[in-house]
């Protein structure tokens, strides 16, 4: 799989949640559809180059509680780094497509599909540090911003699942956002 597939952040999914999304899947109709070709051009189109890529960048392992934070801001942590992998689109690349860590949850301004995404840290002037955890709970839900507009792109799609998250766990990814680092970005 390329890391265009959020390997690198299902890896942290506990086996009983990995279980339940292999059963849900098992429930849908299968899709009649030719397989398309890879687009990718050399270098990245070489398969045999994603083991050096694994090796600088792939960290395997289920996500790890940090003891020195809450169950609350756990189970936020789980859901937005490994579920939900917000940072997969909202945290810049480097040249060979690996998440700056350093930059996590700061924007990319090459996200997917050519679209950008914003900083989701809580920075007060380019991210959301002015946003409450009511906010980020309504964004996850309906997808409303404070400024009563509406997420578009690949983010419309992204609340679609999130809106099934139980208020709890909306609320735990909120209190995970607002925990983090600011990071002045894009």
């Amino acid at each position: 799989m390329y890391p265009v597939f959020p390997f690198t952040s299902f890896t942290g999914m506990t086996d009983g949640d990995i279980a339940d999304l292999w059963a849900y899947l098992r429930t849908r109709a299968p899709v009649v559809q030719q397989n398309k070709r890879h687009e990718m051009t050399p270098p990245f189109g070489w398969r045999f180059g994603l083991a050096f890529w694994r090796l600088l960048f792939f960290h395997p392992g289920p996500f790890q509680s940090d003891p020195e934070h809450d169950a609350e801001w756990n189970r936020g942590a789980y859901l937005a780094n490994a579920v939900v992998h917000c940072g997969e689109c909202h945290t810049p690349r480097n040249f060979l497509g690996a998440m700056k860590a350093g930059q996590s949850y700061g924007g990319n301004p090459a996200g997917p599909d050519g679209q950008k995404a914003p900083n989701i840290t809580p920075d007060a002037t380019k991210g959301i540090g002015k946003w409450s955890l009511e906010d980020i709970e309504t964004v996850l839900k309906t997808g409303q911003t404070p400024e009563f507009d509406f997420v578009g792109s690949g983010m419309a799609e992204v609340v679609k699942g999130t809106s099934q998250l139980t208020d709890a766990d909306r609320h735990a990814i909120a209190v995970y956002l607002k925990s983090l680092k600011p990071i002045p970005g894009s």
